[in-house]
């Protein structure tokens, strides 16, 4: 199959070194989409509890609609022997705004969204007194104040079940909701319009001065060019690829298969190795190992660099042995030293070390950057700026003073909800500076599938101690944190970085940009309107969200410890978040100065990352792959080889959403990806 003759508008403007220009269709079919996926994502995920349709940063659905989208426009093309509908690029474009809301829709913001709100309201018990303790800092707007409305919004409306989706949303009590669904989707907002900040300030400093390759982008940007190029066919009949792609379609036909139907036999993907360590010693940090086998996070670590990806499961197997080298030691500390964390995955005191090294590497991004940013504060103060470059949507003065307004904003908006001026300051840094740390392990990493390792509250606990909150002021950050920056296996800060490379060179900046904006407010304002619509029907309680509920309480019950009986801070949690910075810059001096040096520190940033304990194995497959096929074949073969990779990563999407697909109509969903 052949895409467009080589007279196309795209082909000669990819020749000419032209900007090709974006079309208002490809905007209008890429608002609709995302549209329609941030509809539908929270009946799939929570409801029907199928594959998710979003999920890390290559959602699944995205790219399963551009693959096929691009077959037909490519089939179109051929068959009309004229200009295509859409183009390579403008099919970028559709991909990209899909993947910005993609997380917004369910893990980004709406998952756990409406649990974290009225959580104080709801569960409140005489036992635990979070109406004596939090009801009374919790500020008016934020949280609905009808209880009727909250009860219903957990056990569904009467009789919802039986009601249309418009009746269900003619009965949900708006008068309730309006004001704190205005209140929190204008912070949402807020942030997001910071993030576009920052991925525009830092979009020239990573493209053009680091060179950064992007791993997650390789695999639609080849196939979007062999589009504009008319060879679609050929790359899509590349005896590698194929190969390939063979190995996930067997494996996921017949696991798939075998889920729906057990006589059938399955290919183990998952091998427990935990029990084959000893519980005591240097390797009883092995005790919960598991060996996970995703050819697409095969392919992905393959296509990343081998220092990134050999760093990855280096530091996995390290942080674990250190685990077991403290144990020998005697050094059995215990997890009640670390106090109250408010982070994901941090569960012993030795984790700490990331509330330093998270640090140390952000300080390290900003020395690379420090020409850079001269420049951004020298033309921040001159009028009129240098115009944006192609890796720009704007100006980075305007970026500049959007960052520090949207920013000012927010320390207002904090200090409003009862923070102290100091702390809503400190709060708003450190919650985008660890954003902008994960943003670059995961761009640079190629991370599809990433948990955060340290929380801002952890930080600001850890150097100034819990004291230095109000009760208000702790109950506040809380909540922010809960609903924006803690867990990022669905971040929107990441996506605008990739959606900044995708769109650089582009014509019509501005269109694409207004896209953009567009398709996030949007985005926000369906994603909200669906999941409440979706609790209403069937309530809460009946929707799969056991996880996002134990998680909120878990943090409000932390809140309460803090605000009753504030913890000292523990000299082993200090010690070890110093000896993380110590470590990391160490890292970040090998890494700067010697050419030979092996370990990548973002590396280490991901030890402890649950992320991790499901990715290694497959880092460690891609690295060997990729430094065997180096070593032996040089670049030819690597220029061969990587479309069986490529091959690995295409299947295993294409697998995952035609059992997505098949999830819709079953009782059951087979789950490719992780969850």
């Amino acid at each position: 199959m052949t895409q467009a003759p080589p007279h196309s508008t795209e082909a000669h403007a990819l020749r000419q070194g032209e900007a090709p220009r974006i079309r208002l269709r490809a905007i209008v079919l890429g608002l609709a989409l995302a549209l329609a996926l941030c509809v539908l994502t929270p009946f799939n995920n929570a409801f029907r509890q199928a594959t998710p349709l979003g999920g890390g940063h290559f959602p699944l659905a995205p790219f399963f609609v551009i693959f096929w989208l691009s077959l037909a426009v490519s089939l179109a093309g051929w068959l009309r022997r004229g200009r295509p509908w859409l183009s390579g690029r403008e099919l970028l474009v559709i991909w990209i705004l899909m993947v910005l809301v993609s997380g917004i829709a369910y893990t980004g913001l709406v998952r756990t969204f409406f649990i974290n709100v009225t959580a104080p309201v709801q569960f409140a018990t005489v036992e635990n007194r979070w109406a004596d303790i939090l009801q009374p800092l919790l500020p008016r707007g934020m949280c609905p104040q009808d209880s009727a409305a909250v009860t219903a919004l957990y056990d569904g409306l009467p009789g919802g079940r039986q009601m249309g989706w418009l009746e269900v949303l003619a009965a949900i009590p708006w008068k309730a909701w309006v004001g704190p669904l205005l209140h929190w989707g204008a912070f949402v907002l807020l942030c997001y319009a910071v993030m576009v900040c920052l991925a525009n300030l830092f979009s020239r400093q990573w493209q053009r001065n680091e060179r950064m390759n992007f791993p997650l982008l390789r695999v639609p940007l080849m196939m979007e060019e062999a589009l504009d190029h008319g060879d679609i066919g050929l790359f899509l009949r590349n005896r590698f690829l194929l190969a390939g792609l063979a190995l996930p379609l067997l494996l996921h036909l017949i696991n798939g298969l075998g889920f729906y139907y057990p006589g059938v036999p399955q290919i183990p993907t998952l091998i427990l190795a935990g029990p084959y360590f000893p519980p005591a010693g240097l390797f009883s940090g092995f005790q919960k190992l598991k060996i996970h086998i995703y050819p697409a996070f095969i392919g992905f670590a393959f296509l990343t660099s081998r220092q990134i990806s050999f760093s990855f499961w280096f530091f996995f197997i390290g942080g674990s042995l250190l685990l077991g080298l403290l144990s020998i030691l005697g050094y059995d500390i215990p997890a009640a030293a670390l106090g109250v964390t408010f982070g994901p995955t941090l569960s012993r005191p030795e984790e700490m070390q990331m509330v330093g090294a998270y640090g140390a590497f952000f300080l390290f991004i900003l020395w690379l950057a420090r020409h850079h940013l001269l420049h951004v504060l020298r033309e921040a103060f001159r009028h009129p700026g240098e115009p944006a470059t192609p890796e720009e949507w704007f100006s980075i003065r305007t970026a500049f003073w959007g960052l520090i307004l949207g920013s000012s904003l927010l320390v207002f908006w904090l200090q409003r909800l009862g923070m102290h001026t100091g702390m809503a300051l400190a709060l708003v840094a450190a919650s985008f500076m660890i954003l902008l740390v994960a943003s670059r392990i995961i761009v640079q990493g190629g991370l599809a599938y990433f948990t955060l390792t340290v929380a801002p509250l952890d930080g600001l606990i850890t150097v100034f101690g819990p004291k230095a909150f109000s009760a208000a002021g702790i109950l506040v950050a809380g909540m922010v944190q809960k609903a924006l920056f803690l867990d990022l296996r669905e971040s929107l800060l990441p996506s605008l970085v990739h959606a900044g490379s995708v769109t650089q060179r582009v014509g019509s900046r501005r269109l694409v940009f207004g896209a953009i904006g567009l398709t996030l407010a949007v985005g926000v304002a369906a994603s909200l309107v669906a999941m409440l619509a979706l609790s209403y029907k069937y309530g809460i309680r009946e929707l799969g969200l056991d996880w996002a509920t134990s998680t909120t309480l878990n943090t409000y019950e932390n809140m309460v410890q803090i605000i009753e009986a504030p913890p000292a801070v523990s000299s082993w949690v200090r010690g070890f978040a110093f000896a993380g910075a110590v470590v990391m810059l160490l890292l970040v001096a090998g890494y700067h100065r010697f050419y030979w040096w092996p370990l990548h520190p973002i590396g280490y940033l991901t030890a402890y990352s649950s992320a991790m304990r499901i990715l290694w194995f497959s880092f460690f497959v891609g690295w060997a792959c990729n430094a065997l096929c180096m070593r032996y074949g040089g670049v030819l073969l690597f220029q061969k080889l990587r479309y069986f990779f490529i091959g690995l990563i295409v299947g295993d999407f294409l697998m995952g959403g035609a059992w997505a697909l098949w999830g819709l109509f079953a009782d059951a969903s087979y789950l490719v990806l992780p969850d």
